[in-house]
């Protein structure tokens, strides 16, 4: 059997049979962003780190995906989506395989950072591509697609980094997750389809003004603020409820922290069904009922028992992931030039929102512990209820 058969046996031969390789990018962006959420306990006692040193190494990678994402857009826009996308992904390879060999905290924040700056040309890249090549199957339903590849990398690399590291330290947890970016890149480099409907854009100039109109969008600027509100919640919760965890009365090891992420795969069920519910309820209502699932679930988590964390956790998250499935819809449908771009600047809204998260909820948890990072959490899920219910009701017509 011929490469090509082989190829076509796997991926099938068609727009729609596209999605798994959509998913599977979706799952090694993610696969790298979080994983060191799930070995904190370890490395704040390797280098005698505090609370807030340690959530450091989230908010450096996450920062980076920020600070890069609008201009991996004007990138994408200029030279294509594959290649960005290829490129992107082995270049994450190699900050992954150096982490282990750090000797402080500082190299390990600086190699972390170095992750962030590789993802925003998968994510961002990606969201373009889906609006572009996948009109027919449904942008909802694909992007749905996208974020449950996105949930399951999220909770591989924490299941996988707390059980290596249980086995092997937080150290040969990184050799395997290095190992498994390389294996990705290949896979993507083969399977996915040239891009059928790009058409280039290197007039500077034109991205400029392209740029000027996005930030007079007023739907899409409420969707950013939106994103910058959801990652805060994300990053927040599960950063810093390892620690919670990890204390009295609870006293989870690194692998029973690393099993508390399977809350994660309720994520992976809801995600592709949660499309054709967007698609009927409206992205607003949608995400009021998302957002207010998910302060439900971390309320929940304030009451000392193992089980009704487990549980609170679970509804939280599931709550955020329909919340950026249809946040992510509503900027597919509502922009309709320069895709990448307006991707890029929900994309730095998003990540500066998960910095922030990580900051604002670790400064709670040093002075009022978990209780303390849940109030944030919920402040800033109230603010995103807001900013939606003022803005995203009106037409979309007069607001661009």
């Amino acid at each position: 059997m011929s490469a090509n058969n082989i190829r076509l046996f796997l991926l099938g031969n068609g727009i729609q049979a596209s999605r798994p390789i959509v998913w599977i990018i979706g799952f090694f962006a993610f696969l790298n962003v979080y994983p060191i959420q799930a070995v904190l306990p370890m490395v704040m006692d390797d280098f005698r780190a505090s609370p807030l040193e340690a959530g450091l190494t989230v908010g450096a990678t996450v920062l980076a995906m920020g600070l890069v994402s609008p201009f991996m857009g004007m990138i994408s826009d200029a030279f294509g989506r594959k290649t960005i996308l290829c490129i992107s992904m082995f270049a994450l390879t190699l900050p992954t395989a150096l982490i282990p060999m750090v000797d402080g905290l500082t190299a390990l924040i600086v190699l972390r950072f170095l992750q962030g700056l590789a993802v925003p040309g998968m994510v961002v890249v990606l969201i373009a591509y889906i609006s572009e090549e996948f009109v027919v199957g449904g942008v909802a339903r694909m992007t749905s697609t996208y974020v449950g590849g996105t949930v399951m990398g999220g909770f591989c690399g924490r299941f996988i980094s707390g059980h290596a590291g249980h086995l092997l330290g937080w150290r040969g947890a990184f050799v395997t997750l290095a190992i498994m970016n390389f294996l990705g890149a290949v896979l993507v480099l083969w399977l996915l389809p040239p891009s059928r409907h790009f058409v280039p854009n290197r007039k500077i100039s034109a991205g400029m003004r392209t740029l000027w109109r996005h930030l007079h969008h007023k739907r899409l600027m409420a969707a950013c603020a939106v994103g910058f509100c959801v990652l805060f919640s994300l990053v927040g919760t599960f950063t810093y409820v390892n620690l919670y965890l990890a204390a009295a009365p609870f006293h989870l090891s690194t692998a029973g922290l690393a099993n508390v992420f399977t809350v994660y795969l309720v994520g992976v069920l809801v995600t592709p069904l949660a499309g054709r519910y967007i698609d009927r309820l409206g992205f607003m209502k949608s995400l009021l009922g998302a957002l207010a699932l998910s302060a439900t679930g971390l309320l929940v988590t304030l009451i000392p028992s193992l089980l009704l964390v487990v549980v609170g956790l679970t509804v939280c998250s599931t709550g955020v992931f329909i919340c950026q499935s249809a946040t992510i819809g509503a900027i597919a449908k509502s922009v309709t030039e320069g895709r990448s771009l307006a991707t890029g600047i929900y994309y730095m809204s998003y990540y500066a929102g998960g910095a922030v998260g990580a900051w604002i909820a670790g400064l709670a948890y040093e002075g009022w512990g978990w209780s303390g990072s849940v109030l944030t959490i919920i402040l800033a899920q109230i603010l995103a209820a807001v900013i939606v219910a003022m803005v995203w009701h009106q037409p979309a017509k007069i607001l661009y």
